[in-house]
């Protein structure tokens, strides 16, 4: 049982932290992996295109789930070894990183082709027509679906607690464990679902921050 509401809260607010830097450190990776996937997704050099359609492939059909076990547990196994919460980050970064892929070439797609064109015919090479004409564009366009993959990430950061990482939902199992008291039951209840609304909440906000101040460079 617990032996005030003090310890609770704090048990909780630790996983809440704990949710919050996994979700920003592994959505920085995600965002890294899909500038890389859109560049070989728009590449002239078919081998490039090639290989980010598997990689697409590959991790938007694997469950997140199998991919965190297989890093934990698989990769140590042939040698490759590192803490749980690297490979948390890594795991949740290479799954998402192929959603905010997909993403950023959509809105690539989005831009006419004409704007590429009109590149081309000033001289612009395929990486300063990428960088100055098409992604300033299509950057507007896709805040809103990567604000979208940034609260699902948040629910999706619950699965590393399988892998021993204490974010919030694993903090949660723990105290539910711990407690002998129903009051302090609902207590536990209550608080982590209040904590991934706040957080959800949060950078929703923040998304939104962003996509008005995009529409007002517009």
């Amino acid at each position: 049982m617990f032996d005030n509401f003090d310890s609770m809260s704090e048990a909780l607010l630790e996983g809440m932290w704990t949710t919050v830097w996994v979700t920003l450190a592994s959505f920085v990776i995600a965002l890294a992996i899909g500038m890389v996937l859109l560049v070989m997704h728009v590449s002239p050099a078919p081998p490039a295109r090639w290989a980010a359609n598997a990689y697409t492939q590959l991790f938007r059909n694997v469950p997140l789930l199998a991919i965190l076990i297989i890093m934990f547990f698989g990769l140590p196994a042939i040698g490759i070894r590192a803490d749980n919460w690297v490979w948390a980050l890594v795991g949740l970064g290479m799954y998402t990183g192929a959603l905010v892929g997909e993403t950023l070439r959509s809105g690539i797609n989005s831009i006419p082709l004409g704007q590429a064109e009109a590149a081309r015919s000033l001289g612009l090479t395929f990486g300063q027509s990428l960088g100055s004409v098409i992604l300033p564009q299509s950057i507007r366009v896709v805040i809103p679906p990567l604000g979208s993959l940034l609260i699902a990430l948040v629910k999706n950061s619950a699965l590393v607690s399988a892998i021993g990482v204490a974010e919030l939902t694993a903090r949660s199992r723990r105290l539910i464990e711990d407690t002998e008291s129903r009051y302090d039951l609902w207590g536990v209840i209550i608080g982590v679902t209040v904590g991934y609304l706040l957080i959800a909440l949060v950078f929703s906000y923040l998304v939104r921050i962003a996509e008005k101040r995009t529409a007002f460079v517009r």
